[in-house]
């Protein structure tokens, strides 16, 4: 009798903190729902925790509290704050892509800036090209006005004296080399003319036919060795013709027979430099012999 006398106290007073930690955490139960329900303006869209008012018999401190009502009590807590740290990473990464964007923003306005300033640098040089080679072709066109109106005027080049015995017409070796060294210089060019004057002693048509005579020789070298066209020589036989001497009140004749070869030239070789036409013509091309 004296073990159940001692028993049921004890057993009492056992029961007592575990009634009164039920009621507790029923009371938060029912006090935490109103407040759910009342307030979404947390960070997570979810009502703040609300303390109980009540924390059982034993007041804020409950000695005896067992595992799973301190489990009830922490997991609300533990849930929110994975909720905050899921949230947080969250921003993180909508942060760090927003970063992502605005570099690649700054980086493509940067690349289209370089690429405007490549094309204003580009379309500066065309300009200047522009700009020279309307000069260029103002200076041709002036070119091209001076030759044409000089087109028709020519100029004494080269010339030199080819001398014959009396009665001959035969070109000697002397005055073939001498045909040869201006021949050379023509090759290849346009705008030139070979005048070709026959002389020789004697009297009326004899002398003019003689000289006529010494004049083709030359004419028929030229045309046969070096391909100069005919139309490009003009032949004049000159017979016993007066010779200017150095004093110009006087003339002389000469004796003997001899041919005086010009080479005349216009400005035509001038506008082929400048304008950078060809200056080879079909006439001066190779012909078969």
């Amino acid at each position: 009798m004296n073990r159940l006398f001692i028993t049921l106290p004890l057993a009492a007073a056992l029961a007592v903190p575990g009634f009164a930690q039920t009621n507790s955490s029923s009371s938060s139960s029912t006090q935490a729902q109103p407040a759910a329900t009342s307030s979404g303006d947390t960070a997570t869209g979810k009502a703040p925790l609300t303390p109980p008012s009540r924390e059982g018999f034993w007041g804020r401190v409950n000695p005896f509290a067992r595992k799973n009502y301190v489990k009830r009590q922490t997991e609300p807590i533990r849930d929110r704050v994975n909720e905050l740290d899921d949230l947080t990473a969250a921003n993180s990464k909508n942060i760090k892509d927003t970063d992502q964007r605005a570099q690649a923003g700054i980086k493509l306005a940067s690349d289209k800036a370089d690429a405007a300033d490549q094309h204003a640098v580009d379309a500066g040089n065309k300009a200047t090209q522009a700009q020279q080679t309307a000069q260029q072709v103002t200076t041709r066109v002036q070119t091209v006005e001076t030759v044409v109106s000089n087109i028709d005027q020519y100029k004494a080049s080269n010339q030199t004296e080819i001398r014959f015995r009396p009665g001959q017409t035969v070109l000697s070796k002397n005055a073939k080399d001498a045909i040869d060294q201006m021949a050379e210089a023509v090759k290849g060019q346009r705008g030139y003319i070979f005048e070709v004057q026959g002389f020789a002693s004697g009297n009326g048509q004899a002398a003019i036919g003689n000289s006529q005579k010494m004049a083709e020789s030359v004419v028929r070298y030229l045309v046969l060795t070096h391909e100069i066209p005919v139309y490009r020589i003009y032949l004049v036989g000159m017979g016993n013709a007066p010779v200017p001497s150095d004093d110009t009140t006087k003339t002389k004749h000469v004796s003997g027979g001899r041919v005086e070869i010009s080479l005349l030239k216009n400005d035509l070789e001038q506008l082929s430099a400048n304008t950078g036409a060809p200056t080879t013509t079909p006439d001066m091309q190779q012909q078969p012999k």
